[in-house]
């Protein structure tokens, strides 16, 4: 079994980071770390470039946990990688970060969190940063 988690450099990403670390060392299992740019352009922040990888690996490794960083660029939406990944290497658990949004923001833009909830297979647990 395997924790998910998907990542990206935000509060909340930092949120889902520290609760499945607390999960994979509770649990006894290793860590898959999930960071996707949906599109092609490399203007796309939330994907990890190189120096910030290794600074995440440097982190997890300090952590005491077994991990692996998977980084995905083929076009398909977060939530679908990152249930993918979990389906893929039979999870037992998805952890990701939530925010507030108002109502009308999520009928309009869509909810990448509320993807991830009603299509995994697994449970999941969604954090929010601290305020």
């Amino acid at each position: 079994m395997t924790i998910v988690v998907g990542y990206i450099p935000t509060p909340e990403g930092e949120a889902s980071l520290v609760a499945a670390v607390e999960e994979a060392r509770r649990r006894d299992e290793p860590l898959h770390v999930v960071n996707v740019r949906a599109s092609d352009s490399s203007e796309d922040r939330r994907y990890l470039e190189e120096p910030e990888v290794e600074r995440l690996t440097g982190r997890l490794a300090g952590m005491g946990v077994i991990f692996e960083v998977q980084q995905l660029v083929r076009g398909k939406e977060p939530a679908e990688e990152i249930v993918g990944a979990a389906e893929r290497l039979k999870a037992s658990l998805i952890v990701i970060g939530i925010r507030r949004r108002r109502p009308t923001g999520k009928l309009i833009f869509g909810s990448q969190a509320q993807r991830i909830l009603l299509d995994s297979e697994c449970p999941v647990l969604a954090v929010k940063p601290s305020t």
